[in-house]
């Protein structure tokens, strides 16, 4: 699902959420311009939340180590049939349901660490008044917001505030019966031996210290702590997809995409996610709630989609994967839509295996005028991209591009979100039936309200004239970039003759050579009069205010979610500095960018927008020659060169000045709830409510939706 995060609006831009994107929390929305206020001049007025806002919602509910957990609001569902409400009650229980996944999917232990502490805060034998206990409380928050025991963005295991004598203190005074007493197959343990099993795994730093390693030197199998591979190697992985044969060698199914790879008696074998295989009582009850969505479906397409994907969930045959995409993609006419499955692979080094998720929504008709605008001029864009004639596509077709209001969100995409999706990821199904583009409206929404005071633009801005154009035009300037990158920029381009995909050319490059394309292709063009002739943009100054903030993001602000000392990892973040380091060295002669150090603080200023431009089209050629050949040494040598090493003396100066701003460099959100209303057993309406404690959500979820084994 090409996702798009956010960062600040200065960076909002840096986060696309696409096929290929989920970089999903910002490290700050800055700008002062709402995002929903940035519709074009020929767009009708915004009716978003935040265009209206309602001073009796507090869109930030609590700050906890790094993190600020946000709220979003649901603008026009209690408008909404008593059908429809249905079919999103019935869609946003599937989402849940499917939450004990993505826990096991990131660490085999995770299920075994989030249980123990959830034991620990529900027992009333507990002591809660002690600093221990607070100290793993925040550490518990952590767990729930990053799926686990792992950053979400470094990928590194968190180092807890407590040491190995509190745990055991704490986990031996908590009630037994409310402990995950078992063994890696499931068989009991004492509590002893849970506190052994624990230790190495949560203070050993060289059990399990990255969850994803993408590091050119080592092993990335190996390396990497998710619960995708057990047994095998890097090599061996690439060996066995290599060997597999499609039927259709251009219509080529997703290998991988929906089981763990092992290694049993020699051989290797995928375990499928599916009914009745690996992950089968979460995915039975994933099922159970689909099939009801089918009774009270919108119309006959988006009916024929839920059933196949139903089809889909019970096979895990990927071919029907594929059937389930096409219908998904035809069905543009339903006001309610959902996301749901094993859609995004950044969690695997090698782009095989996908995580799930899931994303509920209802269309917002007017917002969506602006962004359908863009879609329907897709050939116009393609026709006129840099890239040489033989990358481009004959015909781009399908592209369907509308604004969402998102309802709720689960695996994957909660707490941490994207901003806005391009999917199906599959190459084919897009050159042939096309894709679905959105852009995540009230979510950006939420974080354009909590962002006007946070700083972050006026203080990595020269000076006034440069933080003052954020202000007034930094959220359409994001807005825009966002809309171009998931609209036009995954659907731009194609793969030559006999070129394998680009999981298999470009390996584990491939995610961030994908999200700097469709970067490439949005400044590309946000830069072009095309978006003020077609209406979607007012003058120049917004096209400026994107470059500005890109910039800003890619060299600088971005830094703050990195430690000191590491290298960037995530493909987003990957992405934003090679796109933006290497404009800035190829433009050093004619000081396109400019390096600034005044009273102790590092800027990087652009100085002549049209360059930049030019040289962000040749940089788009470049990207788009190395996904359509297949060159994975020119693809390593442009991510390794400008994408990784972090450059200290900045680092240390963005650190130094983000403290000082007080700005958590990471958001996420509290779910909505959805309560049925019923006579006897027919849901006669559906009440929403905005929850305002992320323990007590995440402790009522693990209450309600675990359905897994602590083993899986």
């Amino acid at each position: 699902m090409n996702r798009s995060p956010l960062s600040s609006v200065a960076a909002i831009a840096a986060a696309l959420l696409t096929t290929a994107c989920p970089d999903n929390t910002p490290p700050d929305t800055s700008a002062g311009a709402s995002a929903s206020t940035s519709a074009s001049a020929s767009a009708a007025p915004s009716t978003s939340a935040a265009a209206t806002p309602n001073k009796a919602f507090k869109v930030q509910a609590e700050a906890f180590a790094d993190v600020k957990m946000l709220r979003y609001r649901v603008p026009g569902f209690d408008e909404l049939k008593p059908k429809q409400k249905e079919l999103l009650y019935y869609l946003y229980e599937a989402a849940r349901s499917g939450r004990d996944i993505i826990y096991d999917q990131k660490f085999k232990h995770n299920l075994l660490v989030r249980r123990t502490l959830e034991g620990i805060i529900r027992s009333p034998k507990t002591d809660k008044k002690g600093d221990d206990y607070a100290k793993l409380l925040e550490y518990a928050k952590l767990v729930w917001f990053a799926r686990g025991i792992h950053h979400d963005y470094s990928s590194q295991k968190f180092n807890p505030a407590f040491d190995k004598a509190a745990l055991a203190k704490l986990i031996k005074a908590a009630d037994p019966k409310l402990l995950p007493l078992v063994d890696e197959q499931n068989k009991p343990i004492t509590v002893d031996q849970l506190i052994e099993k624990l230790e190495p795994i949560l203070f050993d730093p060289k059990v399990a210290p990255k969850r994803v390693d993408r590091s050119k030197d080592v092993d990335v199998i190996k390396a990497s702590a998710n619960n995708f591979y057990e047994g095998v190697t890097q090599a061996e992985v690439k060996a066995f997809y290599k060997a597999k044969k499609n039927a259709d060698p251009d219509r080529p199914v997703s290998h991988g995409l929906n089981s763990k790879l092992v290694k049993e008696d020699g051989k290797l074998v995928e375990k499928v996610w599916k009914v009745g295989g690996m992950y089968t009582k979460a995915i039975e009850k994933i099922v159970f709630w689909l099939e009801k969505a089918v009774t009270v479906a919108e119309n006959a397409k988006q009916k024929d989609a839920l059933s196949k994907l139903v089809t889909y969930y019970k096979s895990g045959d990927l071919k029907d994967f594929d059937a389930y995409n096409i219908a998904w993609v035809k069905d543009t006419d339903s006001r309610i839509d959902v996301v749901n499955g094993f859609i995004e692979t950044y969690n695997d080094a090698m782009g095989y295996r996908a995580t799930f998720e899931s994303v509920v929504s209802i269309k917002d008709l007017e917002r969506t005028k602006r962004i359908a605008t863009i879609g329907g001029a897709a050939q116009w864009f393609e026709d006129h991209s840099p890239i040489d004639p033989k990358h481009k596509k004959d015909k781009v077709v399908g592209i369907s591009a509308k604004v969402i209001t998102v309802v709720t969100e689960g695996g994957d995409a909660a707490p941490t979100t994207p901003v806005g999706i391009n999917l199906p990821n599959s190459g084919w199904i897009r050159k042939e039936h096309g894709s679905k583009s959105v852009f995540l409206g009230n979510i950006v929404d939420s974080y354009e309200e909590v962002s006007a005071t946070s700083g972050v633009t006026q203080e990595f801005s020269l000076n006034k004239e440069i933080a003052e154009r954020g202000k007034k035009f930094g959220g359409q300037g994001y807005t825009l970039k966002v809309d171009m990158h998931e609209v036009i920029g995954h659907a731009s381009g194609k793969l030559e003759p006999n070129v394998a995909t680009p999981k298999e050319t470009l390996q584990n490059y491939a995610s961030a050579l994908e999200e700097a394309r469709a970067d490439l292709v949005a400044l590309y063009y946000v830069m072009d009069k095309k978006l003020i002739d077609l209406g979607v943009m007012k003058s120049l100054d917004v096209a400026k205010a994107a470059y500005d903030g890109y910039i800003r993001n890619g060299l600088l602000v971005q830094l703050a979610r990195i430690e000191p000392g590491k290298d960037i990892q995530q493909s987003h973040m990957r992405n934003r500095q090679m796109v933006s380091s290497w404009a800035y060295e190829k433009g050093k002669k004619d000081k396109v960018i400019e390096r600034v150090d005044k009273d102790g603080k590092i800027y990087f200023v652009i100085r002549d927008y049209d360059k930049l431009r030019k040289l962000w089209g040749e940089l788009l050629k470049e990207v788009q020659r190395i996904k359509s050949t297949g060159d994975f040494e020119a693809g390593k040598k442009l991510i390794e060169t400008y994408g990784v090493n972090v450059d200290q003396e900045i680092h240390k100066n963005v650190l130094e000045r983000y403290k000082k701003l007080g700005v958590k460099p990471y958001s996420g959100f509290i779910q909505p709830v959805l309560t049925p209303v019923k006579t006897g057993d027919k849901i006669t309406d559906v009440k929403i409510s905005y929850p305002t404690d992320f323990a007590q959500q995440m402790l009522d979820f693990s209450e309600k939706y675990s359905f897994l084994d602590t083993y899986n």
